[in-house]
This record gives C-alpha cells, structure tokens and sequence, in this order.
C-alpha cells in the first residue's frame, strides 16, 4: 500500500528545495493526488511548500469569505469563484491555491478544456488569504504581492489574530486596516461587501 509523503501532516508550514528536480506540471498535480491529505504549493523558486490541514475556525473563516464572493459572483454573472481546494499556475511559474479567489469570465472562457481541467495558467483577478494560527504574516504578505505581481488587480489579507486586514492592488504599498468593520470589492468587484467583524 502506498505510503502519503507525510504519514502526521505538519502543524506549520513545510518548505522542500525541489530545484534539483524540477517538478514538471504532471509530476506536481500527481504529487497532490498521491496526498490529498496534504495542502501542497509550489514557489517559483522551486520550493515544495507543505501547509497543515487547516483548523475547524480557519476552515469556516475561509469558507465564509468563499461563500460570501461566491454569492455577490452568482448575482453580478461577470466572473467565476473557486475555493481553497484550487491551484493555478502564475506567469512565473508558482503553483498557488488561495482561500478563495475570482476570475473574470472572458479569462476563464479563453483557457482550453485541458488547461481549465488542470492547475489552469493564470493569476486570478482576485485573490483572498485568511491567515490561520500556523501561518507565518511574512510569508502571506510576500504571497499577496507575488499574486499582485503576477497579474491579480485585488487582494485581501485577512489577520483575524490581530483583527487587520492588508489590501493589496497593483502599483500601490500595501494598506493596512485595523479592525475594519467590512470591506468593499469597488471597483474590480462592483457591490461585493464582505463583513470582516464575522470572522473575529
């Protein structure tokens, strides 16, 4: 019987320098199928990032946040939503799966069959991460700036431990709110209110 590449999940997250192997696109969708007990990322310096699965708090966080976009993406018909469970593949090459993220219908319905199927080659124009008490906000904030960096027009990062939340848009520094009640998605997500005060 195969062996999961952890047998005990890690409590924090895990980094492998895989350079030496070059994990080719196959190689790394079969490494997470082998492991689907396992949250697995790839950097674009080649490192297996290795991520615990997440706490029953954090899992709601995120599942709330998923679920609120997902029903102001439902109303407004513009774009898609996808979950913490899907990967992309940035224009430099790192293989990333935020909380929850948004992409526009003309990008999506411009990928193959194939490459919607896959870990699909692009950056979504939204990008939302829910820190969790295993995540270091270093590397999160270094991971909303290489989605920034890679294409995304908007990303939120959500510190429920100290009640912040890191706004991030191309060509501007980060903007920090402390406790902010709610946050607007104007004008990349017209009307998308998301009560951040719920998530505390």
């Amino acid at each position: 019987m195969d062996q999961p590449l952890l047998a005990t999940p890690p409590s924090a997250p895990v980094k492998l320098n895989v350079r030496g192997i070059k994990l080719t696109d196959d190689q790394f969708a079969l490494l997470c199928q082998e492991n689907p007990d396992l949250r697995l990322e790839l950097t674009a310096r080649q490192e297996l990032v290795i991520m615990p699965p997440t706490g029953s708090k954090s899992g709601w966080r995120s599942g709330r946040s998923y679920y609120a976009l997902t029903d102001w993406a439902d109303q407004d018909g513009s774009g898609l939503t996808f979950d913490s469970s899907t990967g992309f593949t940035l224009p430099n090459g790192a293989k990333r799966s935020p909380d929850a993220s948004w992409v526009k219908s003309d990008r999506w319905d411009a990928l193959t069959e194939e490459q919607q199927e896959s870990v699909a080659p692009l950056c979504p124009d939204f990008v939302l991460e829910v820190r969790s008490p295993t995540d270091r906000l270093l590397d999160l904030q270094e991971k909303m700036q290489e989605y920034i960096d890679n294409g995304a027009r908007l990303g939120w990062l959500i510190d429920p431990i100290n009640k912040r939340v890191y706004i991030y848009r191309p060509g501007q520094p980060a903007e920090m709110l402390d406790n902010p009640p709610t946050l607007r998605g104007d004008p990349i997500l017209p009307g998308f209110v998301l009560n951040v005060h719920e998530l505390w």
